[in-house]
């Protein structure tokens, strides 16, 4: 088990935004959480990275407990996050933004050669290597995004939205790389409102709403699920 959440309880103020959400990530798995805006899937993600501090519960990064730990050094674990909405450095360079994703890094001599491997992922960003990012299409922004996560050479990458806002094609593409990064050793935790391409590539899937988990089981299975496709699948 490379990821443990325990009966995680997070308010904003008086709003209890989860409520004793507990699932697991094993090595090696692709785990998505589900569920429509407001369920708590980002609140999730924020309060595993250290960004967000829960009320109470646990959380389990590779047998170490980490929800008091500050973010940088949860990222030094080995445990990344793209946010939703991108967040690149729009006025850096994209070369500089991959850069940045290295910066807690304590091996420099492989930083080189994680840069080849990204842009080995992602073509489209040595070709913008110089180009400031902030003027990238949403699309490369999201590439860029990714990119910077794995310049930090996580054990697990963490991805809030990928698909948001990007045309049909684009989402394809997006979620090709994740399915590479996968196979390419990375254990990946993956929010998604596009429960449909999120069910399709991951091994396990949890559906959140309001708050609490309240299915969990195969995602493949999930696809087949009457209840599931009736409120994420159309």
């Amino acid at each position: 088990m490379m990821l443990r959440v325990k009966d995680l309880n997070v308010y904003y103020d008086a709003i209890h935004a989860l409520k004793n959400v507990s699932f697991e990530v094993n090595e090696g798995e692709i785990v998505t959480l589900i569920g429509a805006n407001g369920a708590g899937k980002t609140t999730t993600l924020h309060t595993i990275s250290g960004l967000l501090r829960g009320k109470s519960g646990k959380i389990e990064f590779m047998n170490e407990e980490i929800q008091q730990k500050p973010a940088h050094e949860i990222l030094k674990m080995g445990l990344a996050q793209v946010p939703e909405g991108r967040r690149v450095f729009t006025h850096m360079t994209v070369l500089e933004n991959l850069e940045m994703g290295a910066f807690a890094r304590k091996d420099r001599t492989t930083v080189a050669d994680d840069l080849d491997r990204v842009f080995q992922s992602f073509p489209r960003l040595k070709e913008r290597r110089r180009q400031i990012a902030g003027t990238l299409s949403g699309g490369e922004q999201q590439m860029l995004a990714m990119g910077r996560a794995m310049m930090s050479s996580p054990r697990m990458i963490m991805l809030d939205e990928p698909s948001m806002g990007l045309s049909p094609i684009l989402v394809e593409e997006i979620f090709s790389i994740i399915r590479e990064i996968h196979q390419n050793g990375t254990t990946v935790l993956l929010v998604e409102q596009n429960a449909q391409m999120a069910l399709s590539i991951a091994d396990r899937a949890y559906v959140l709403e309001t708050g609490k988990v309240v299915l969990q089981g195969d995602a493949h299975e999930m696809l087949d699920n009457q209840d599931v496709r009736r409120a994420y699948l159309g």
